[in-house]
């Protein structure tokens, strides 16, 4: 597999670290293409200024291509520990408005309003619900947040007032308003 890259804004082009193994799943290029070019041109989203929260950020390739379009901050949420090398690496080579939280996203403590929420889990383990059951009661996540997940085989979820939706290879990718 080839190391992700940052696909536009200020940091376009730049290579991501990423852990070695199969445990840290990046998504696609293609993948990540086809969710930033339904954001950038959604008159429901706003990406410059936006505050970011990227859950199973892995190398936070989410998070990171959103501050290079011009979000204002992001917090990432992860908990492998080469998963997070890789992460803290990334966000330092950016020098990105950033902030890690580093454990299980299950157990986080209260937070802060976010208005752009990226779910990526590893797949067939059904995490997107429980993820955003905890996070909005922990209020990390703002009345009318655009949540961007990305669902692998065996995961699902009712999805309301969805606005978009993408197949990519296994990855079924769906944009909604919380």
């Amino acid at each position: 597999m080839t190391a992700p890259r940052i696909i536009a804004g200020a940091w376009k082009g730049r290579k991501l670290a990423a852990p070695a193994g199969l445990d840290t799943r990046p998504t696609n290029t293609r993948a990540r293409q086809a969710v930033f070019d339904i954001l950038a041109h959604a008159p429901w989203c706003e990406l410059r200024g936006a505050k970011v929260l990227d859950v199973f950020a892995g190398t936070g390739a989410y998070g990171l291509e959103a501050l290079s379009r011009g979000a204002a901050s992001a917090v990432f949420f992860e908990q492998s520990p080469p998963a997070l090398a890789a992460l803290r690496a990334n966000i330092a080579a950016c020098k990105a408005p950033a902030r890690v939280v580093a454990g299980d996203i299950l157990k986080t403590l209260p937070g802060e309003l976010h208005n752009l929420v990226f779910l990526d889990p590893p797949y067939g383990q059904n995490l997107i619900p429980q993820a955003l059951a905890i996070l909005r009661a922990r209020n990390w996540i703002a009345p009318g947040a655009i949540i961007v997940a990305e669902f692998g085989p065996g995961d699902e979820m009712e999805t309301p007032e969805l606005l978009a939706e993408r197949t990519h290879g296994k990855a079924a990718l769906k944009i909604w308003r919380i």
